[in-house]
């Protein structure tokens, strides 16, 4: 099992990975380092856009983190509430998944929907019906796999082509 001695107990995917809420320091920070790799250096999406006033901690935001014995390998994010308000349309029910992120090492080994399931599962605990989030258009398949559906137009984000997707839950 992998985590800090103050987390309890991880659940181990088969990848031989385990994914968590970030709560600490350490983790927010191993969260922004993934981010960091992904968005910033791999996709050339500017720093100064790819952070936001939700990665401060807040009541509205859960980052949850995957890591493996080499280390972090993805994250992502849930807003609800007011912090999610201007992305679902201000449906209160409603939570935005982001800032999806998983290591180029990590891919292949389900890492990207154990972190789809953790933030739909606080999502749940929140009390929200569903999920909506702003796909990358190449990963529209990967969420639709998850259950998620298209609608409304493409749209560019950091001058990435994206579709708006949600997922009941």
């Amino acid at each position: 099992m992998t985590g800090h001695a103050e987390h309890p107990p991880d659940d181990v995917a088969p990848g031989g990975y385990a994914v968590r809420e970030a709560t600490d320091p350490a983790d927010r920070e191993a969260c922004f380092t993934v981010r960091k790799e992904v968005f910033v250096v791999e996709q050339r999406v500017p720093q100064e856009i790819e952070y936001d006033a939700y990665d401060a901690e807040g009541a509205d935001t859960i980052h949850v983190l995957a890591v493996g014995p080499e280390g972090p390998l993805g994250t992502g994010r849930l807003l609800y509430g007011p912090a999610a308000a201007g992305k679902t349309g201000g449906d209160p029910s409603v939570g935005s998944l982001g800032r999806l992120a998983v290591t180029a090492a990590a891919r292949g080994r389900g890492v990207g929907a154990a972190l789809v399931r953790a933030i739909e599962s606080a999502a749940r605990e929140r009390g929200l019906s569903a999920v909506d989030l702003h796909a990358q258009t190449h990963a529209l398949v990967f969420y639709e796999r998850l259950g998620y559906e298209a609608y409304g137009p493409e749209f560019p984000d950091a001058g990435i082509p994206h579709r708006a997707m949600r997922r009941a839950l």
